[in-house]
Formats: C-alpha cells, sequence, structure tokens
C-alpha cells in the first residue's frame, strides 16, 4: 500500500497546499478528510494562484481523482463557486467526486454561529463564521444532512423539516431572530443538487481500491494539530479533528492502511483568531514577518498572528500525530535576519516546563524559553540541494529536527512547486513504501 496522511503540525496555514500539489504528481487519489471552507489552501503553479477551501490540492493534475471525503462539511454555495473558477481556468472537475456521507453546510448553520460569536462577547472564540461548529454539533447530534440526501428529494424534504423545526425554535426562542423559510431553503438546495449531484458517489472504496493496488493516495488534512478539539488549545480549536488519526475516519481506511504520515511545519507560528500562542510577537519583527510571508488568511482574510518557531508545542505535534518526516516551509521568510529565536521550553511560575500543558490557563501564563540562532544575510530562493543553503540556514533546519525529535525531508524556498528542496532522496516523502 502507498498512503501518505498531510497534517499540518501547528495552528494550521503551515502551507500545506504547496506540498499537496507538489507530491500529487505522482499520486493516483488525493483525498480531503476533514473540515470545511473555514480552511484555505493557497497554491500556487503554472495556471495561477488558486485558494482552494474545499476542492483537493490534486485537481490541476489531469491523472488525480479527487475527492471531498465523509469527514468534510460541505457548504454547496462555496463548492459550486470554487468549481466554477476552476473552470473558467479551464481545470477539468471531471474527476472530483463528494463523500455521499458528507456533512451539508445549511444556511441555519452560518447564521447561528454567528450569533453565537455575537452572545459570546469579548469571549467569542474567532471562529470564521462558515458554520462549522454547528454542522458538526448536528453530525454529532444526528440531525444533520448529508450529500447523499440530495439523491432523493423526498427524503432530502423529511430530513429537512425535522431539523427546520429545531433551528426555528432556536432562532426564534433563544436569539430572538426571525425563522427561516422551509420552501427557500429546500429549493435553494435542490437547485444546488441538480449541479452536484453527479459528483455524488460512495468515495471510501475508490480510495481502499486504490491503496490496495498500491497507487500513491494521499490524504488531504486541513488546519493543525494544535486545533483539534481533543488535543489543542481546547476551546480555542476547531470542529473536527486535523490529525492523522482522523484521516482514516475521514476517507475511510483503517488505520492500518496509512504507510506514512507527513508533517507540515512553517520555519516560524502563526494563528488565526483567539486563543493562547506563547511565541507570539506583537512587534516590529511579527508585524515583518507577516508582511513578507503575506500572512493574511486565505479564508477570511484576517491578519494572522506571528511569532518564532514553537518546538514544545512541535514536539507535541509530532508526537500525538506519529509523524514520520516533516516539510518545514517558508524558510526564505528569515532571508536578511541577523538572527533567529525557537522557544525550546516554557517557564511557568518558577518551573521549566518542556511538554505542552493541557490547560490553557497554564498555557496563557507560560513565558517562551528562547534559543538564539544566527540568520543568514542571502536569498536562498534558488537553493535546490540542502548543501547549497547557507550555513545558518542549514543549521537552523538541523536544530529544528533535533528538538522535534523528527526528520525534514521537505525545505520549502520559496511558493511556487518547483522551489523546494528534497533533503533525503533515499528517504523522500515521494518514495512511500518504507
Amino acid at each position: 500500500m502507498s498512503v501518505v496522511a498531510i497534517v499540518g503540525g501547528q495552528w494550521g496555514d503551515e502551507g500545506k497546499g504547496k506540498i499537496i500539489d507538489l507530491l500529487a504528481e505522482k499520486a493516483k487519489i488525493v483525498a480531503r478528510f476533514s473540515g470545511g471552507d473555514n480552511a484555505g489552501h493557497t497554491v500556487i503553479n503554472p495556471y495561477g494562484k488558486f485558494r482552494l477551501h474545499l476542492v483537493p490540492s490534486g485537481i490541476f493534475y489531469p491523472q488525480v481523482t479527487c475527492i471531498i471525503g465523509n469527514g468534510v462539511a460541505i457548504n454547496p454555495a462555496v463548492l459550486l463557486q470554487e468549481i466554477d473558477d476552476l473552470q473558467s481556468h479551464s481545470i477539468g472537475i471531471s474527476r472530483l467526486f463528494i463523500s455521499d456521507r458528507a456533512h451539508l453546510i445549511m444556511p441555519y448553520h452560518t447564521i447561528l454561529d454567528k450569533l453565537e460569536e455575537e452572545r459570546r462577547s469579548k469571549g467569542a472564540l474567532g471562529t470564521t463564521l462558515r458554520g462549522i461548529g454547528p454542522v458538526f454539533a448536528d453530525k454529532v447530534a444526528r440531525i444533520g444532512i448529508r450529500a447523499g440526501d440530495l439523491l432523493n428529494k423526498g427524503v432530502f424534504m423529511s430530513r429537512l423539516k425535522s431539523a427546520l423545526e429545531l433551528k426555528n425554535i432556536i432562532l426564534t426562542k433563544v436569539y430572538r431572530a426571525s425563522p427561516l423559510s422551509l420552501d427557500e431553503i429546500y429549493q435553494q438546495y435542490c437547485h444546488y443538487g441538480e449541479r452536484l449531484v453527479p459528483f455524488v458517489r460512495e468515495t471510501s472504496s475508490m480510495i481502499r481500491e486504490a491503496a490496495a493496488k498500491g497507487q500513491l493516495v494521499l490524504l488531504e488534512g486541513a488546519q493543525g494539530a494544535l486545533l483539534d478539539p481533543d488535543f489543542g488549545t481546547y476551546p480555542y480549536v476547531t470542529s473536527s479533528s486535523p490529525l492523522a488519526g482522523a484521516s482514516c475516519v475521514g476517507a475511510g481506511l483503517g488505520p492500518r492502511g496509512i504507510d506514512r504520515v507527513l508533517g507540515i511545519f512553517k520555519a516560524y507560528n502563526t494563528r488565526v483568531g483567539a486563543g493562547p500562542m506563547p511565541t507570539e510577537l506583537k512587534d516590529k519583527t511579527g508585524d515583518l514577518i507577516r508582511e513578507k510571508a503575506g500572512e493574511y488568511g486565505a479564508t477570511t482574510g484576517r491578519p494572522r498572528r506571528c511569532g518564532w518557531f514553537d518546538a514544545v508545542a512541535g514536539r507535541f505535534s509530532v508526537q500525538i500525530n506519529g509523524l514520520s518526516d516533516i516539510a518545514l516551509t517558508h524558510l526564505d521568510i528569515y532571508d536578511g535576519f541577523a538572527s533567529i529565536k525557537v522557544c525550546t521550553a516554557y517557564r511557568f511560575e518558577g518551573q521549566l516546563l518542556t511538554s505542552f500543558p493541557s490547560d490553557i490557563s497554564v498555557l496563557e501564563k507560560c513565558r517562551p524559553v528562547y534559543e538564539k540562532l544566527d540568520g543568514w544575510q542571502e536569498s536562498i530562493n534558488q537553493a535546490r540541494s540542502f548543501e547549497k543553503l547557507p550555513s545558518e540556514a542549514s543549521n537552523y533546519v538541523s536544530r529544528l529536527e533535533d528538538l522535534l525529535s523528527c526528520p525534514i525531508n521537505l525545505v520549502s524556498v520559496g511558493p511556487d512547486r518547483t522551489e523546494i528542496i528534497e533533503r533525503n532522496p533515499k528517504s523522500a516523502v515521494r518514495n512511500t513504501k518504507r
């Protein structure tokens, strides 16, 4: 088998889109396994610059089958807009499929998301207001509507009517908002269904069959490990698991089917929304990183909080994902820095912590303990081998590798898919056999 799970190692936005776009060249299937359109993968290739929110990043290769898995929450309007944009650039979508088990984001989900954030006021979580939390809540509460329901209008009407009766009670009685029209939503989603139904099918068997033939399957994650509902900075987390373990559930594979787990890390840390981030830089250095890297959300456009690399959180991510190796992105952003810092531990009330705390009230009070490394004063954009990097840049990569106890096999030195260093060809991520 040749199945690679690709996950974010930090708080998301690590550059997964570029890495998946690179590796998809030799893939048979790229399957998205979690999240919704609250995530955005930016891909730069010969077709142009794309921000994908639901369509897997392998869509740019004509031989790759792209699957939106059962673990994904789908907003039909967003998906159709994305499909139209791809087609306008002459990118075929005949190889795109949607799991019939994937849940649909309904109008009441986005409304309730916004109303709940407003209710929280200063304690708002900083969600993307895309309805992601409410749709996954309905999934667990067993009142969700799935893509497969669009195949049968009678079933769809029955489930919509039952769900909307409850949602209108919540809207009117709890939030004092206006009720929603059953007929309007039904007609709207029947219209969506007319376009989406040809893509809907049972997809997990497609993934298993490709894996059984030894064909390369990439399982594409969304967000990052530190936003996991169980192991992230709860409650400032996302609503579905972005961990490698969730790739099995979100795509329909057994855990023994995963051959490699590739973690994507930025050379620094970023975060969008509320929640603790020990290495955040609220100074000119943080602003410089943000502007050099264009650190603004692909989904929301919000400026990302920037900070030095956090190896304490990084080690934790390596452990809970069981990473095989790492792709390090955005190393070129440090071009011209005289020095670079890396957080190696936290200091909390006189104690030195080397493990990531589960209690955010502790994490919020942690202060980073930094190790200072020399920077480099030249561009690394043209480097295509590890040996061609300035010694300070290669030392930085090697130091992160030591701190994380995980090999770094890919190093990104620019935004284009060709601007990459494959550090250890004999154990490269493109060779998925152990």
